[in-house]
């Protein structure tokens, strides 16, 4: 597994949302995010990389079976849109790419089969935009 990047920001907004969403749904809702939070590498949003997704990040993403290319906005749950491309960072393809670079490579495996994901640009990052309130 890649490292995964977080910025300090994000890592404390989403471990607060774990806990809420843990207790209010049931800790199985956020146990994948819950796993990628133990794993991220947490720096100041000033130091973050600008290949690196962030929450707010609009990204385009190629499912590399289906060759499917999808451009979509990493959000927190109150803003999703689905009609607008906003995803939750809790639904399965946001989680897997949360903190990633481009040109990574993620597999997130489902009930019947393994999707593989790769980063192939930011289109968007807060942080790299000076939009380090979001």
């Amino acid at each position: 597994m890649n490292t995964i990047y977080m910025t300090d920001k994000d890592y404390h907004r989403l471990h607060s949302l774990v806990q809420l969403v843990s207790v209010v749904r049931g800790p199985q809702v956020v146990k994948a995010l819950s796993k990628e939070l133990r794993r991220a590498k947490v720096v100041a949003a000033h130091e973050i990389q600008k290949d690196i997704i962030t929450m707010n990040s609009t990204v385009q993403i190629k499912e590399l079976k289906s060759k499917e290319e999808m451009e979509i906005k990493i959000v927190y749950p109150k803003d999703s849109n689905l009609a607008k491309q906003r995803i939750s960072v809790l639904a399965p393809v946001a989680t897997a790419v949360i903190g990633c670079k481009v040109g990574d490579e993620v597999e997130w495996p489902l009930a019947d089969e393994t999707l593989i994901y790769k980063v192939e640009e930011i289109l968007y990052q807060p942080e790299a935009a000076g939009d380090l309130h979001l």
